[in-house]
């Protein structure tokens, strides 16, 4: 069970990268200002092999981030307890600083659909939501945070602003946050709103984890600008303009650079992480 009362493990207070196996020997030899790495869960659930291997080395100089994107916890489906089960094993094995899974659903009766969909932000999605990041930190034994979507529409239905849905989120679970701030970035070109003003709204205290990464930009049907969340991109000058204003609110967090399609040579990365460690070294003390 997960007990509350016990602090979490953490990640430090520096840059981290998402793991990429062609950058592995490069990322020992010249980290650079790399403190942590990040791994995706279900690119682990196996029982050995070369990717435990090289998890085991990461693990000798780094501090680990896990980060799930199967569980649908947004979903309206039981959560997969052979999945949780295959998770706890990860875990138990990696000991990581954080894990942290989305808030969205993927699932859909007994198909997995290959993307992150929104949600409304109801009563009923809470008390589900909350009951399946109940059930996820009771069967982990850890807390888990929760990260913000990119959004590309709004509900209609929704009675809750994002940043007020996931403090009440954390204030009924105890779960903390994994602020994306490309995230809030695209939602807010997309839907037209102030990302500053979102992240005066949203519940810093609860932050253990800020993502940036790279999107796409496209127009829609209107001509309209539409950002697509791809991680596959350089970050662009607002987004580190957001950072370092989260930054000067909330002070030193851990800061994760995401690069998951198009992936760069180990030096495009390592440059990404060395102005995040730019970004946080501005960043006040709190």
């Amino acid at each position: 069970m997960y007990d509350q009362s016990i602090p979490s493990q953490q990640l430090p207070n520096a840059v981290g990268v998402g793991y990429k196996p062609q950058h592995f020997a490069e990322l020992l030899e010249t980290p650079g200002p790399v403190e942590w790495v990040e791994i995706h869960a279900e690119n682990y659930m196996g029982d050995g092999g070369r990717p435990h291997a090289q998890l085991r080395a990461l693990s000798e100089r780094f501090a680990l981030s896990v980060h799930g994107v199967g569980l649908s916890i947004g979903g309206e489906n039981p959560l997969d307890t052979a999945h949780l089960a295959r998770l706890r094993k990860l875990l138990e094995r990696a000991n990581p600083g954080s894990f942290s899974e989305h808030l969205a659903w993927s699932t859909h009766g007994a198909e997995f659909l290959n993307d992150l969909l929104p949600l409304p932000y109801t009563d009923t999605t809470l008390a589900r939501v909350g009951d399946h990041i109940a059930q996820v930190q009771d069967t982990l034994g850890r807390q888990m945070l929760l990260e913000n979507p990119s959004s590309y529409l709004a509900f209609a239905e929704s009675t809750y602003a994002e940043t007020d849905f996931l403090a009440a989120l954390v204030q009924r679970t105890g779960c903390g946050l994994l602020l994306d701030v490309n995230n809030v970035f695209v939602s807010s070109v997309n839907l037209g709103v102030s990302p500053q003003a979102y992240i005066d709204a949203y519940p810093l205290d609860a932050v253990g984890e800020i993502h940036v990464g790279g999107h796409d930009e496209v127009t829609d049907d209107h001509g309209a600008p539409l950002l697509i969340d791809s991680h596959g991109a350089p970050v662009v000058d607002p987004v580190w303009a957001l950072l370092e204003y989260t930054l000067a609110r909330c002070g030193p967090k851990p800061v994760l650079v995401e690069w998951d399609t198009d992936v760069p040579e180990w030096p495009i990365l390592r440059a990404e992480a060395e102005r995040a460690a730019t970004a946080l070294a501005l960043a006040p003390a709190c």
